[in-house]
């Protein structure tokens, strides 16, 4: 029997039964299956058999793998896959803590209290992590977790207010308060090994010192969070102003909202889009756009699949498209994918039922059914049948309402609820034109996927436009019906850069000032106008490597998808400079000259760099500035130095290396 199971067991207070356990070869993944019959079999108490099934009960089968590994490894996540090296980075943390926990111990025997504590234990440990988080440690009756590391997601301030929110649910529903406090900011995050012991996720900076202060300031069953965070969420959630607040042992007072709920938005973008630059450029994508949706009105199904990097403007594209469309009658249906439910089955479409509808965090479960109906009433034949189909999705009690149905299978079900929404969309399509709009299809779950397949086979004669905006690496084989067109988004002007700049309040920056931050966006609107605001805002004129707040976890998150290995090299390659030669790479790391080229093809594919001039020569170049700052800013100051050491000492050597010109350029270009 596996040490995590007997452990498990010791903190279920039934560690008497390890060896029983450990003689019927019952180890942690097969927990979940043991019915009360088969504890019955080997023995156990009534009590015992009770006590192991309701623990059981609060952990889905992939949570119990988890708190048995954190225990063991004294306070390491859960998915934890070996020593992380400390980096520098932005990360969101939060503390959450019980609220009464000396009223608690009078109220509770010592037992009962212990029993209680594990599972508000488990149940807040499985929200952190149900929302991307990281259990670092355990605090008493706290509990601390990071977003954003081991790997970096574009919108993990979000995420942690989410899991805010649903620990003071989780919480609720043991008759238990907690309050939480999250504080965004830049920090040195990683293992330690030391004295012959290991601590995992050990991290140092203002931020978590932050988020305690604000977890002591926040009220029972209140989520409080500071500035940065604030910033990052956009309008994402309702928040109370609480104003500048002082905190002990911050010198300043610290804005801090309070958590309300999260707002009900179409999209990240329209959550994202408080301050909008007027729209420049773009204007024969725009105008194509147009055209296929005039040939959709006129019966001609059309569907267009928008592709660009992260920032390009994508869905300012789709802002301007409706824009355009404003004086025509048409329906829009839009729908949003998650980085965070890429696995939730029709996650997107749910999500736009629950705002079509107007659903309302105190709705009673038979007023969202009315409100069901009556979005479903525009477009289905028989709306009954067909909110019988959709209400399981949306976690509402249909069958009283509808009857049992007819469907046995998962197979059954999800081939007539593909057919109800493909004749939903076809039914409004038959009463007025219908934009459909999927933002941000690399996200996509396998279900959405596969009912947008059966969709862009479905409205060949159909007045619908399909609008499907999707980064450069998601990969279909839609373009292969003849109704569908593929437009890619460029990078901007030099133009219509200074434009931009000028838009988004850069109308008093000196030529030079515009220049850099021009040099520094690539072309990119989005990097072009958060640049220009962090100027304004800070007076600070850009320093080589400047990431605005706003931009740091999407640049990060592109690079943690790369894996350690390639990573490391993208960091080492970002010391060099934008250009670099594969030659020094090798030289420096010691690598074979073969695997540094593969790894760069790894790099390449994931558009992180691009090859530069002749491919003998070996050199590469970041495709942003940015990015490379990025690998730049998370090294640590004395790992940067070492770098820089090993560098410079290799190219002292270079005549072992034999770079052509151009290549020795590049390697000369360091910091």
């Amino acid at each position: 029997m596996s040490e995590n199971l007997r452990l498990w067991l010791r903190r279920v207070g039934l560690e008497q039964h390890a060896e029983i356990f450990m003689a019927n070869d019952i180890d942690i993944d097969v927990l979940p299956e043991l019915s009360d019959e088969d504890l019955k079999e080997l023995g156990l108490s009534l009590g015992h058999r009770r006590r192991i099934l309701r623990t059981i009960a609060e952990l889905s089968s992939a949570a119990v793998q988890p708190h048995a590994t954190e225990m063991a490894e004294s306070g390491a996540a859960a998915g934890d896959d070996g020593v992380r090296e400390a980096e520098r980075r932005q990360l969101t943390v939060l503390f959450c803590d019980l609220v009464g926990s000396t009223e608690l111990s009078r109220r509770h025997d010592p037992e009962d209290l212990r029993d209680l504590l594990w599972r508000y234990h488990d149940a807040v440990t499985g929200v952190m992590q149900r929302y991307g988080g990281y259990v670092a440690n355990y605090l008493g009756d706290g509990i601390l977790a990071y977003f954003g590391w081991p790997r970096a997601e574009e919108d993990e301030a979000a995420q942690a207010i989410r899991a805010g929110l649903a620990a003071v649910a989780a919480a609720k529903e043991l008759s238990l308060q907690v309050h939480v406090g999250i504080a965004s900011g830049i920090v040195v995050v990683g293992d330690i090994e030391g004295g012959g012991r290991r601590q995992a996720g050990a991290i140092a900076g203002e931020t978590p010192n932050l988020a305690a202060r604000l977890e002591a300031l926040a009220g029972p069953g209140q989520v409080v969070i500071g500035g940065l965070t604030r910033q990052l969420i956009g309008a994402t959630f309702i928040l109370d102003d609480l104003g500048p607040q002082a905190l002990k042992g911050i010198t300043e007072p610290v804005g801090v909202w309070q958590v309300l709920a999260e707002r009900s938005v179409e999209s990240r973008f329209e959550a994202r889009a408080g301050r909008l630059t007027r729209f420049i450029g773009r204007e024969h994508e725009v105008a194509l756009l147009v055209d296929r949706f005039e040939r959709a009105v006129a019966g001609e199904g059309q569907a267009v699949l928008l592709s660009g990097d992260a920032g390009i403007g994508k869905s300012r594209i789709v802002r301007q498209l409706h824009e355009q469309l404003s004086g025509t009658a048409y329906t829009r249906l839009r729908f949003q994918c998650s980085p965070s439910h890429t696995d939730t089955a029709l996650y997107p479409i749910i999500r736009h039922l629950e705002y079509a509808a107007g659903f309302q965090p105190d709705d009673k479960p038979e007023c969202r059914l009315d409100k069901l109906e009556a979005l479903l009433r525009r477009g289905a034949e028989d709306v009954a049948e067909c909110a019988a189909l959709l209400a399981p999705l949306l976690s509402l009690p249909g069958g009283e309402r509808y009857g049992a149905t007819d469907l046995t299978t998962t197979e059954q079900r999800s081939e007539r609820t593909f057919k109800a929404l493909i004749d939903q969309l076809l039914g409004l399509a038959a009463r007025e034109p219908v934009l459909y709009i999927v933002e941000d299809a690399h996200w996509l779950d396998p279900a959405t996927r596969e009912l947008l397949t059966r969709a862009l086979g479905s409205i060949a004669d159909a007045r619908v436009l399909i609008l499907i905006t999707h980064r450069p690496d998601f990969q279909s084989d839609w373009a292969r019906h003849p109704q569908v067109t593929a437009l890619t988004l460029s990078r901007l002007s030099r133009g219509q850069g200074v434009a931009m700049v000028r838009a988004a309040g850069g109308e008093a920056l000196s030529e030079e000032v515009v220049a850099r931050i021009l040099q520094r966006a690539d072309g990119v609107p989005l990097f072009t106008e958060e640049l220009t605001r962090s100027v304004i805002e800070t007076g600070n004129l850009l320093g080589d490597s400047d990431i605005p707040e706003t931009l740091q976890a999407s640049l990060l998150a592109r690079l943690d998808r790369l894996g350690p290995d390639a990573k490391e090299l993208a960091q080492l390659a970002a010391v060099i400079g934008r250009e670099f030669g594969a030659a020094l790479l090798a030289a420096v790391t010691g690598m074979p000259q073969g695997e540094v080229d593969r790894v760069l093809e790894r790099l390449v594919a994931a558009e992180i760099v691009l090859p530069q001039g002749p491919a003998q020569d070996g050199v590469h170049a970041f495709r942003h500035a940015l990015i490379q700052d990025a690998g730049y800013q998370s090294l640590l100051i004395s790992r940067r130095r070492q770098y820089h050491a090993e560098i410079a000492r290799t190219i002292e050597e270079i005549g072992a290396v034999r770079p052509s010109r151009r290549a020795l350029r590049a390697l000369l270009r360091m910091r």
